[in-house]
């Protein structure tokens, strides 16, 4: 099976649709952030404060080289697939990058004030409009589908793996 990586802005649904997209593929399921956390052994608002966001983005990278060695769903970090060089090593190990696209208003509804979200916390919210609006299209440049993130999140994998 090939793995899909699920990306897209933060709050967007990649670890809720992820979870079902897994179960609906019979395969395993990798949240990225929680990846990072546990192989860290800190909080990621930790390793932004004490190592930095360059830091961060250089785990990012090292974990998607640890699993492209796997095959399942990989719920990847709002930021993982912004570097052109993480989206080649993931098709390189014959991974199919999904952009979930959703309209910042409902991302923002999801990430207002998530204390784990160490770009929400430093941001306001037009700020975190302009950061969304310069990511999407990165997004999609670095994809290999998009789907609208419209809906319910069954609906949502289920319009995963009918483009899959």
């Amino acid at each position: 099976m090939r793995s899909v990586y699920l990306c897209g802005f933060m709050g967007c649904g990649k670890t809720t649709v992820g979870k079902l997209l897994a179960e609906k593929l019979g395969c395993r399921f990798y949240d990225m952030d929680e990846y990072i956390v546990e192989r860290e052994k800190m909080k990621i608002p930790q390793i932004f404060a004490e190592k930095g966001e360059r830091y961060f983005r250089e785990t990012e990278t090292a974990v998607i080289k640890e699993l492209a060695a796997s095959s399942g769903v990989i719920a990847c970090g709002g930021g993982a697939m912004l570097k052109k060089e993480n989206a080649a090593m993931a098709e390189s190990a014959n991974g199919i990058i999904v952009y979930i696209d959703v309209p910042f208003e409902k991302c923002y509804d999801r990430i207002s004030g998530d204390s784990n979200r160490p770009i929400v916390m430093s941001n306001t919210k037009e700020e975190l409009e302009f950061i969304y609006d310069s990511r999407a299209p990165i997004y999609r440049e670095n994809s290999t589908i998009t789907v609208s993130g419209d809906g319910s999140a069954e609906e949502i994998a289920d319009r995963i793996i009918k483009e899959i």
